[in-house]
Order: C-alpha cells, then sequence, then structure tokens
C-alpha cells in the first residue's frame, strides 16, 4: 500500500464517501459539503471563508451537475485567488454501493481509481507532516477551562470570536479549526488575553 501524500490546503468534497475515499490515499483536513447542505449552513461557510485566508481550498466535486452548482457557489464567497479546482476524469459507471448510476451516468469521486486520485494531488503534497506536538489538544482546552467545566461554551465563544470563526461550534470542531487556520502561538495569546479580560471583569464585581 502507497504512502499517504501529506497534503496542507483544505480540501471540499460533496459527501462522506468521498472523504472516507480520500482519507485512504491523504494525510489531509476534508471538509464535507453534504451535497448541497452548504447552501443553508452559515456556519460551514463561515469556517470556509476562514480556512481559505492562509493557503485557499482545494475543491473537489463530482462531474455532474450537482458538482458544477457546488463550485459555483464556492466561488460566490471565496477570493478567486483562494480556490484551487481539481476535476476527476468524466468515467461512465456507478458507484458499486448504488443501486443505478447518477443522472449523469458518471463515476463519482468515491468511484474514481486510488491511483488516478493520488496523481490529480501530487502536484499538492508537501512531503511528512509536522510533528503533533505544537498542536492545541482537548487537554489544554480542559487545563483552558474551554471544555467540562462552568462558563466553558461562554470561553469557548469568546475564543471562537477573537479567532474570526464561527461561534456555534461544537468543541471537537473549534479544536480542529484552531490546529487547521490558527496555530498554538495565537491560540495561547487569545487565552492569555481572555483570562485577563475575565479577572478584570471579576474585579469590577
Amino acid at each position: 500500500m502507497s504512502e499517504k501524500l501529506y497534503i496542507d490546503i483544505p480540501i471540499i468534497v460533496e459527501g462522506r464517501y468521498d472523504r472516507i475515499k480520500l482519507d485512504s490515499i491523504l494525510d489531509a483536513h476534508i471538509i464535507v459539503t453534504d451535497g448541497f447542505g452548504i447552501f443553508k449552513r452559515d456556519e460551514q461557510r463561515a469556517l470556509i471563508r476562514r480556512l481559505a485566508q492562509k493557503k485557499g481550498v482545494i475543491v473537489l466535486t463530482d462531474s455532474d451537475g450537482g458538482g458544477l452548482v457546488i463550485r459555483s457557489h464556492l466561488r460566490s464567497i471565496l477570493p478567486p485567488d483562494k480556490i484551487i479546482n481539481l476535476y476527476i476524469p468524466e468515467v461512465k459507471g456507478k458507484e458499486r454501493r448504488k443501486k443505478t448510476a447518477g443522472k449523469a451516468g458518471l463515476l463519482g469521486v468515491e468511484g474514481i481509481d486510488a491511483d488516478t486520485l493520488r496523481e490529480l494531488f501530487l502536484p499538492y503534497a508537501n512531503g511528512t507532516p509536522p510533528a503533533p506536538h505544537g498542536e492545541v489538544t482537548k487537554a489544554d482546552f480542559f487545563a483552558d477551562g474551554l471544555s467540562g467545566g462552568e462558563g466553558s461554551a461562554e470561553r469557548r465563544r469568546a475564543l471562537a470570536l477573537a479567532l474570526s470563526l464561527p461561534t456555534n461550534m461544537s468543541s471537537n470542531a473549534l479544536l480542529e479549526a484552531i490546529n487547521l487556520c490558527c496555530g498554538r502561538a495565537e491560540y495561547e495569546k487569545h487565552i492569555k488575553e481572555i483570562k485577563i479580560k475575565e479577572e478584570s471583569n471579576g474585579n469590577q464585581h
């Protein structure tokens, strides 16, 4: 089995089976739109905008009309220079898990063979991923009062606001977003500021 390609640019796909397929060949952060579900999720669009600020995003959708609609929507919320469009070849057929082929009669991302997908992403591969010791962890969240305690939800909201991230993210989603688009140094800076503000407000009572 080939070693996974490390891609440090977020990848956007349509469905969870697409993500499962890419997970088998890539070490990358993969965002799923759930088809047209992205149209209704303000928090997901806000997260994608934030993630795209650093290095942009890679978009890989199916070759049918639905895939084009999703690409068009992403173009409407992101600057053109922040979108890297990759396209799978048009291959007739259907995925094994499906009873019938899609309207266009073409394989989606999940149905394309692994070697073809690897070739597609090879120009964006970055060698080996960085060591995980620099990441913010669940233990950090707990130690800094962002999970498992009184006021943790309010503190997460304050941190998300400071980092320009959606404020209604779950604890796990916020942690993942911080490691992807901010990093430990920025996290520690804002946590310190939040604690100073809390102490200041506490002294005023």
